[in-house]
């Protein structure tokens, strides 16, 4: 088997042989395949027909000359005297593999789950707070060590938390239980499901998580793509084929049940919980708690601190999401033939004058500004695309870097209550509707009072407002400099009709739950994990944490 990096086909080339929608979804089709066989075969000098099993590991785009666009592809195949061919090429970027293979289950999890379908069986079951990614992939881990996870979500199921998220964003009342921050699926379910991430993973779990999600539902070149996405839509099949999968394995899950407080012993361990159900509490016992709340969990937040949980501030960022015309960003980017494959996305970054960091974030191409709100008399946005990223408009969060300073205390709950500041001054400025305002307002300090050549796209009632009166001053000033900045690297980036929509607060967890070198809290028993307990950021990442967590359990687990 050859496994070769870098191969380059011209884009050009490409959209000429392909007929139909396959290239625009990012779908590698039959003619784009031979496409990259024309190339393999220049490159190698060999036949076509001594190429076989060609297997595309990954694709990205190269638009560094617009007028040569190029796809970018990592791939393997089989060939004949494939030491010689490769020694003929003489490159570092073509190499010779062992046939690709499954890398087998961790094998002290095969063990315990063996032990339990003899008749052992764990002491306690564990029990997972949160099904967002890093509580799915903690439970699914769990279950498939045949320990039978309880899994507590506070809000709905994936399917009754979309008809209540459509109807708040038409108009109806906030549901603080069940909303885009809480539910089935968690925060991530409402968003683009990007699964790129920059995290280290040498024993293979992003490759499991992506297999999985593929396995379930999601598009198939997620495998593949650079910057894999699922998309909303198709999201939401993921989350409920793996609650079956969990649920098969022998899980248990309460929806609409909020995890209130840990009980703790003497001897500081964990013995059990306290979760709400229909208003009434209700004691769970347990020695094993994966805590994968969500970065808006906000009165756990207060109840773990209280209860004694080792905790402290961090660093997140603050600012708007800005909306651009999908063609012209697609067009700075790829140039004409940007209609032709998939809605392009950008990053971008600055270091201000005064020190502080401005960048893009959750970049969502062909997307929608949603109201994000989960507190009664707080607004807060996000970004979510669906999966054919097929809306006029492109946004992301432009945000700006803050920390304890900002805060003004080292209180552990002083970003939170930051956080909170802002959102409750964007939900009074907007009378709960989304405020948005154009560029070239927020530079002069003024309400916008019409739209330009860029229409707001959000799912929410939206109005015109200052943003400049919600933002801190070295926000605004961070951003003006930072929008300058990146319109010499995007011409157009920063024209003055282009729209800011706020606010974006929630970036990231403004806490970082305290834990050792076992995932574990000061509190014997307790795994925090996720972007909630400040570990993670993004679908992947998290879902790699609760993995992690989950495994670790798996391995101290007592049996009877």
């Amino acid at each position: 088997m050859i496994r070769m990096t870098q191969v380059r086909v011209p884009a050009h080339k490409v959209i000429e042989a392909v007929t139909n929608e396959d290239l625009k979804l990012g779908v590698i089709s039959n003619e784009e395949e031979s496409c990259i066989r024309d190339q393999i075969s220049e490159i190698m000098g060999i036949p076509d027909d001594e190429i076989h099993e060609l297997h595309i590991e990954k694709k990205s785009v190269d638009a560094r000359r617009k007028e040569n666009v190029l796809f970018v592809y990592t791939l393997t195949f089989k060939a004949i005297r494939e030491h010689k061919l490769v020694n003929q090429y003489g490159k570092n970027d073509a190499f010779v593999i062992p046939e690709r293979s499954i890398v087998e289950e961790n094998s002290i999890m095969k063990d315990v789950a063996l032990q339990i379908s003899l008749g052992r069986r764990p002491k306690s079951r564990p029990v997972v707070v949160g099904m967002g990614p890093a509580g799915l992939f903690a439970a699914l881990r769990l279950a498939e060590a045949g320990l039978t996870p309880i899994i507590i979500e506070r809000g709905s199921d994936a399917v009754s938390r979309q008809e209540k998220v459509e109807e708040f964003w038409q108009g109806g009342e906030l549901d603080p239980e069940t909303n885009v921050q809480f539910g089935e699926g968690g925060a991530g379910t409402f968003s683009d499901g990007k699964l790129n991430t920059g995290i280290k993973d040498p024993e293979g779990r992003i490759r499991f998580i992506l297999e999985t999600f593929a396995n379930y539902g999601a598009p198939s070149q997620i495998l593949y793509e650079s910057k894999p996405h699922v998309g909303t839509d198709r999201l939401m099949d993921v989350v409920l084929a793996l609650r079956e999968r969990i649920m098969a394995l022998g899980g248990e899950i309460f929806f609409n049940t909020r995890f209130e407080e840990p009980i703790i012993n003497e001897d500081n361990e964990l013995v059990g919980i306290i979760v709400t159900q229909d208003d009434e509490e209700i004691q769970i016992d347990c020695t094993s708690l994966v805590l994968a709340t969500g970065h808006s969990a906000r009165d756990t937040f207060q109840n773990l601190y209280d209860a004694g949980m080792v905790m402290t501030s961090k660093p997140f960022a603050v600012g708007v999401r800005v909306q651009h015309s999908q063609d012209k960003i697609g067009y700075n980017q790829y140039g004409d033939i940007y209609t032709s494959i998939p809605a392009c996305d950008y990053r971008v970054a600055h270091t201000c004058a005064s020190g502080r960091g401005v960048y893009s974030f959750c970049m969502c191409p062909g997307g929608y500004v949603v109201n994000a709100s989960s507190e009664e008399g707080y607004n807060v946005v996000n970004g979510m695309s669906y999966y054919r990223r097929d809306s006029e408009n492109a946004n992301s969060a432009l945000v700006v870097t803050v920390n304890a300073l900002d805060y003004g205390s080292n209180d552990p709950l002083a970003g939170m209550e930051y956080q909170r500041r802002l959102e409750k001054l964007a939900y009074e400025a907007g009378a709960g509707r989304i405020p948005v305002q154009l560029y070239g307002d927020f530079l002069n300090n003024v309400t916008s009072t019409s739209l330009g050549s860029v229409n707001s796209i959000t799912k929410g009632e939206s109005v015109f407002s200052n943003l400049r009166a919600i933002l801190p001053e070295y926000v605004n000033e961070s951003l003006i400099e930072g929008m300058t900045a990146f319109d010499r690297k995007i011409s157009g980036f920063a024209a003055e009709d282009v729209i800011f929509t706020g606010v974006e607060a929630r970036t990231s967890s403004p806490v970082r739950m305290i834990r050792n070198q076992d995932y574990m809290s000061n509190i014997i028993g307790i795994y925090p994990c996720g972007e909630g307990a400040g570990y993670a950021g993004g679908i992947t990442s998290s879902a790699v944490d609760g993995m992690k967590v989950a495994e670790k359990i798996v391995e101290t687990t007592e049996l009877e």
